[in-house]
C-alpha cells in the first residue's frame, strides 16, 4: 500500500480527495493535516462517516516521515505548500500541490500574480503541470506535480488542440466561464453567503483572475505559440461545476464537423475527455473526473464549449490521476 497524508484536509477539494481515496485499492491515509482543527476528520466531514476515524493533526515533515508517508497531496494556502515542499521532496515523499505554488515556471510572474515572493523559485521550471491529456510523460514518475487550477482545466482541453493544429489564431481568444459557489472554497465570505449568491450570478477579476496567467503559459506551451486571453469568471448559483465558452478566430477553413473529427481524434485514447455533439451540461460530469467538449463554428468565430466538476476533474479527481501516474498504476484507478 502507498502510504497518503492531506495536508490541509478541512477543505472541500480534500473531502473530495478523501471520498475518492477510499475506494482506491493501493492507497491508504495516514495522516490528514489541519493548523487549527484536532477533530476526527469524520467529524469535519460529516459524509465520510463509516468511512475514516482519523483525527486531523499539526504536523511536521518530519512527523509525516516517521508515519512513512510516501506520498503527500498539499491542499495548503498559496505558498504554504512551496515553504514545506523541499523538505517533504528531501525526505522522499512525493508532492502534489492542488495550489498555484509550482504552476507557473517564472517566480516574477507568480510574484506579480499573486503579489508575494516565490518560496521556492528555483523549482518552478522543472515541475511539471499535472495536467495528463498534455503532459504524461513529464509527469511519470515524477517528484512534485503541480495539480491544474479549475478554470484553466476547462478552458485549457478544449483549446490546446486547436491551437497546436493550427485552426485558431493564438493571439484572440475570448474565455467565459461559469463555476458554483464551492469554487471559492470553504472558508467563508461575504460574496457566498446564500442571500448573496442565490438567484444571482455575477462576474469577478475581470481582467485580473490569477488563473489568466496559467492558462497563457500552458496554451503557450501546449501549441509552441505566444498565447493571450480575455478571461472572465463568473459565480453561479449551484454547489459545483464549471461551463466554459471560448471564442476565437479561424485560422482555417474548417467546417463544425471537421473540428470535431479533429478533436475526436486527438483525445480518442483519453478516457476523461468526451467530445460530443450536443452542448453539453454541468450535470452530465458531476461527482466524475470527466470534460465533456463540443465545437462550433458561428459568425466567423470558432466557439468551443466544456463542461467539468471543479471538485473532480478540476482538483481531487486530477490530483489522483496524477497520483496513479506518477507511481505507475492504471490511470483511471478510484476514477470515473
Amino acid at each position: 500500500m502507498i502510504k497518503v497524508a492531506i495536508l490541509g484536509a478541512t477543505g472541500y477539494t480534500a473531502l473530495e480527495l478523501l471520498k475518492l481515496l477510499s475506494r482506491h485499492p493501493q492507497a491508504e491515509v495516514v495522516a490528514v493535516t489541519s493548523r487549527e482543527n484536532t477533530d476526527p476528520i469524520c467529524i469535519v466531514h460529516p459524509s465520510l462517516t463509516g468511512l475514516y476515524s482519523i483525527r486531523c493533526e499539526n504536523l511536521k515533515p518530519s512527523e509525516l516521515a516517521e508515519r512513512g508517508v510516501d506520498a503527500v497531496f498539499s491542499c495548503l494556502p498559496h505558498t504554504a505548500t512551496a515553504a514545506v515542499a523541499p523538505e517533504l521532496l528531501a525526505l522522499g515523499m512525493k508532492v502534489v500541490d492542488f495550489g498555484a505554488d509550482y504552476r507557473l515556471n517564472d517566480a516574477a510572474v507568480f510574484n506579480k500574480w499573486y503579489n508575494v515572493t516565490h518560496p521556492d523559485p528555483e523549482r518552478l521550471p522543472l515541475t511539471p503541470y499535472g495536467l495528463p491529456e498534455l503532459f504524461r510523460e513529464k509527469i511519470r514518475g515524477a517528484n512534485l506535480v503541480a495539480n491544474p487550477g479549475c478554470y484553466p482545466t476547462s478552458a485549457i482541453l478544449p483549446l490546446a488542440p486547436l491551437l497546436k493544429g493550427g485552426f485558431i489564431a493564438p493571439d484572440d481568444v475570448i474565455i467565459d466561464s461559469k463555476s458554483g459557489v464551492s469554487g471559492a472554497g470553504r472558508k467563508p465570505s461575504l460574496k457566498n453567503l446564500y442571500p448573496e449568491c442565490n438567484e444571482a450570478i455575477s462576474a469577478y477579476g475581470i481582467g485580473t483572475h490569477r488563473h489568466t496567467p496559467e492558462i497563457e503559459e500552458v496554451l503557450s506551451t501546449a501549441s509552441g505559440a505566444d498565447v493571450k486571453v480575455i478571461f472572465t469568471p463568473h459565480l453561479t448559483p449551484m454547489d459545483r461545476g464549471i461551463l466554459t465558452t471560448t471564442y476565437s478566430r479561424p485560422l482555417k477553413d474548417a467546417s463544425q464537423q471537421d473540428v470535431l473529427d479533429y478533436l475526436r481524434d486527438f483525445y480518442k485514447d483519453e478516457p476523461f475527455v468526451q467530445v460530443v455533439d450536443a452542448a453539453p451540461s454541468t450535470k452530465d460530469v458531476i461527482h466524475t473526473n470527466r470534460c465533456h467538449l463540443t465545437a462550433r463554428v458561428v459568425g466567423g468565430r470558432l466557439l468551443t464549449i466544456s463542461v467539468i466538476d471543479n471538485l473532480i476533474k478540476g482538483a481531487a479527481g486530477a490530483a489522483v490521476q496524477n497520483f496513479n501516474i506518477i507511481f505507475g498504476l492504471e490511470e483511471t484507478t478510484a476514477l470515473i
